[in-house]
């Protein structure tokens, strides 16, 4: 048979394929895939499952399949069921088929049509499972008329993060204002971002003279950009950062108000300007404050974050705070304010990719940001063993023009900044370390491969006659895993504000979270060049902070008679201590240890858990004076953070009524024992019994008392003792468990972590 008629016999086979396609495409009707949401109290007692029924229910719409012409068999086709994220399944239908389930199938609540997914920017979202269907987004009405204080370093009101599209008027108890001043007028605010203001009268005492770079609420360093939009910012489509992480950007709250209180300057950061932001947005009517900053070694009495938010957990404002940034060493967190909410950063589930490409047909994919669509194609691939330290810019500017392939020797941040300053053509890094998951500046082109892949790759370097490799930049994977992980850089407790308060409370995402930035100041370097972008990756507990913010302005919005605590205790005993391999969270920071308490507190926040908590640890302004009065401090000291003499020292108590238990030993005792009072009010539905699982930390003995809760009726009160154990072997060391109140029907787990630590020095 000649060339001739095999090429047209395959064409005939090739159009009889296509004619096939389209011919069963139109026979089988329009044939969709649909998402189909289900109530799953009403499953038929027949049903041993949910799946069971599910299934069930596709398999009663046969009798409308169709069968084509050609005598294929077109019929519904289930595809997934959930239980976990919704309550419901994904199925393949006909209009008709799916118009049937509609009219005649009990239980159901609403379907729509699969789509073509759109990787999401602020990922986090999805991280935290927050969905428009079910759970605590729709029951707050996506925080709807909440308003988030943020107090930081300004806003850029242009951003679209803070365009005000499908929001309501602004509420009528709002009392605050679009403060003009410079390079921003009153009409830059709207119903989504409805206050700025800027309080600069400490840094300028501080420095006479001074001429402010930017005397106004506009934000000069892009951080309280940036953690507003985390916290409450608007939808806003093609989001990205130079091309990672493309899609939709938007708040943990994207329903709710901002109002920016700048109280960091280009020329300082003062006390006496953050307490009267803090101050402002009380009086203004704000019912969040998110503030991503904290004091060093002051006590409470001296600490303006600690004394402003006394003032707005009695008004019932739920402050938000970050931990911290000097991890991994303990004791290192501030904002271990009893009081408010303590945030530290974990990692998430998104990475971002190069590919590495060799001649030889290996395909290597690694971790890489750096921000373009560099041309590394088929250049040499070199290796050196003199240069592959690469920390030296003036040995790699005398390599051969290729890729360069260094190891695994010191800081890669370093190697980073010398590959760049050789300009070298490209680089590939061989290393595992944690950091390169919270780790942002790329500035030259650059991949990190796993050393798994080092012996293939320098193997290939090394014997090939010229060996060549291809980079490809700009590829964002999504849901990796392990995650989350606690972020290295994330500032440990104990506190040393109140040691006896274990903070922090909980971990948010904190590593690599983009948000709004400001487009005049750098996003991105590429060697001596910087970039600007309207989106940036940053990572920090400042980062985790809002995420928790909105996070508690959701709650807010779901559940306006919370107070503070119960707020607060939702998150905490909500919060979850495994990854997304079903295994305990990690620390980056301690050669991936299972995480401590003090590094995460309770664990990951997870806010549709917290929109129903089942119990809460609830405290009032006496309770916290109580523990005040218990400290040591003077009269004047107290009344510096109580600002009224109406409490009273009469019942002083370290013991308060907390969804968490810390207990220090003095590494000179031998043994010790505590107990700990703690009252639950339950906030289910009604009538409800609880039994007492205990984990208990190493070398300690844990009983509680009593092991079983019946409440009666919804909002009772009942309270127990947990007593603590412990046998000191002077290690040092931090040992942790956990108390789980498990309802018996396995509807609430209210979970609060333990940890038995070494005592340390407060501030």
């Amino acid at each position: 048979m000649g060339f001739d008629n095999v090429v047209h016999r395959l064409y005939l086979i090739f159009l009889a394929w296509i004619l096939f396609t389209l011919h069963f495409r139109s026979a089988s009707g329009e044939r969709s895939t649909y998402i189909i949401h289900m109530d799953k109290s009403l499953m038929p007692k027949a049903f041993a499952t949910h799946h069971h029924w599910y299934a069930s229910t596709v398999d009663s719409l046969m009798t409308a399949a169709s069968t084509a012409s050609n005598g294929v068999q077109s019929t519904p086709k289930l595809i997934y069921t959930y239980d976990h994220v919704l309550h419901g399944f994904c199925a393949v239908l006909s209009k008709g088929e799916l118009e049937k389930l509609r009219k005649s199938t009990a239980g159901f609540v609403s379907a729509y049509s699969d789509r073509t997914v759109t990787l999401d920017t602020t990922h986090t979202i999805e991280f935290l499972k927050l969905n428009q269907i079910s759970g605590l987004w729709p029951a707050s009405d996506f925080g709807k008329d909440v308003i988030v204080g943020v107090i930081d370093t300004g806003v850029w009101p242009e951003s679209a993060s803070f365009k005000d599209d499908g929001m309501t008027q602004i509420p009528a108890r709002w009392k605050g204002t679009c403060e003009e001043g410079q390079e921003f007028n009153s009409s830059m605010c709207n119903r989504k971002l409805i206050g700025a203001r800027y309080f600069n009268k400490g840094v300028i005492a501080a420095n006479p003279g001074v001429n402010l770079t930017m005397n106004s609420a506009r934000d000069t360093q892009g951080h309280g950009t940036h953690t507003s939009s985390t916290a409450a910012g608007n939808y806003v489509e093609g989001a990205s950062y130079f091309g990672y992480a493309k899609g939709t950007a938007r708040g943990v709250a994207p329903g709710a108000r901002v109002a920016m209180y700048k109280v960091v300057w280009d020329e300082g950061r003062y006390a006496s300007d953050v307490l009267a932001g803090m101050d402002q947005a009380v009086a203004d009517g704000v019912d969040v404050i998110s503030i991503s900053m904290g004091f060093d070694l002051v006590p409470l009495y001296k600490d303006p974050i600690a004394i402003a938010s006394f003032a707005a957990m009695e008004k019932g404002v739920l402050v938000s705070s970050s931990a911290g940034n000097e991890g991994p060493s303990l004791g290192t967190l501030h904002n271990g304010i009893p009081w408010v909410l303590t945030v530290a950063a974990g990692t998430i589930d998104r990475s971002f990719a190069g590919t590495l490409a060799l001649g030889n047909g290996l395909t290597i994919t690694g971790w890489t940001m750096f921000p373009a669509s560099a041309l590394v194609q088929d250049l040499p691939l070199v290796y050196n063993k003199t240069l592959s330290a690469c920390n030296s810019s003036a040995l790699l500017s005398g390599a051969p023009y290729g890729v360069i392939i260094c190891k695994d020797v010191g800081f890669i941040s370093d190697q980073l900044d010398q590959i760049a300053a050789s300009k070298v053509g490209a680089a590939i890094i061989i290393s595992d370390h944690p950091v390169l998951f919270e780790l942002g500046v790329v500035p030259w082109p650059v991949v990190v491969i796993s050393p798994k892949y080092a012996k293939a790759v320098i193997d290939y370097a090394k014997t090939a006659h010229k060996p060549t490799a291809t980079m490809k930049f700009q590829q964002t994977l999504q849901h990796t895993k392990p995650a989350p992980a606690v972020a290295l850089y994330t500032s440990r407790g104990p506190s040393r504000s109140y040691p006896g308060i274990l903070k922090p409370d909980v971990m948010a995402p904190g590593s690599l979270v983009l948000a709004s930035w400001i487009p005049n100041s750098e996003a991105a370097i590429i060697g001596s060049l910087s970039l600007s972008s309207d989106y940036n990756m940053v990572s920090g507990t400042s980062m985790a902070c809002p995420h928790a913010s909105g996070v508690a302005a959701l709650l807010r919005g779901a559940h306006p008679e919370w107070s503070v605590a119960a707020i607060r205790s939702a998150i905490v005993t909500t919060a979850n201590p495994y990854d997304n391999t079903f295994n305990n969270i990690r620390d980056n920071g301690l050669s991936f240890e299972i995480a401590s308490p003090l590094a995460m507190g309770a664990g990951q926040i997870d806010p549709n858990r917290a929109l129903d908590p089942g119990l809460i640890y609830d405290a009032t302004p006496q309770d916290y004076v109580n523990l005040l009065c218990s400290m040591n401090f003077t009269t004047k000291q107290i009344l510096t953070i109580t600002r009224s003499n109406t409490y009273t020292c009469s019942n002083p108590s370290p013991d308060l009524n907390y969804p968490s238990f810390i207990a220090l030993y003095n590494n000179k005792s031998t043994a010790f024992v505590q107990k700990f009072q703690r009252t639950v009010t339950n906030v289910g539905d009604g009538a409800a019994s609880y039994k007492a699982i205990v984990t208990a930390p190493k070398g300690s003995k844990v009983m509680v008392s009593p092991a079983t809760l019946a409440f009666e009726y919804k909002y009772e009160k009942l309270s127990y003792t947990l007593t603590i154990e412990y046998k000191s072997d002077k290690d040092g060391k931090v040992s942790f468990g956990s108390l789980t109140w498990i309802e018996d029907d396995g509807k609430h787990t209210v979970r609060s972590p333990i940890v038995v630590s070494e005592v340390v020095t407060p501030w």
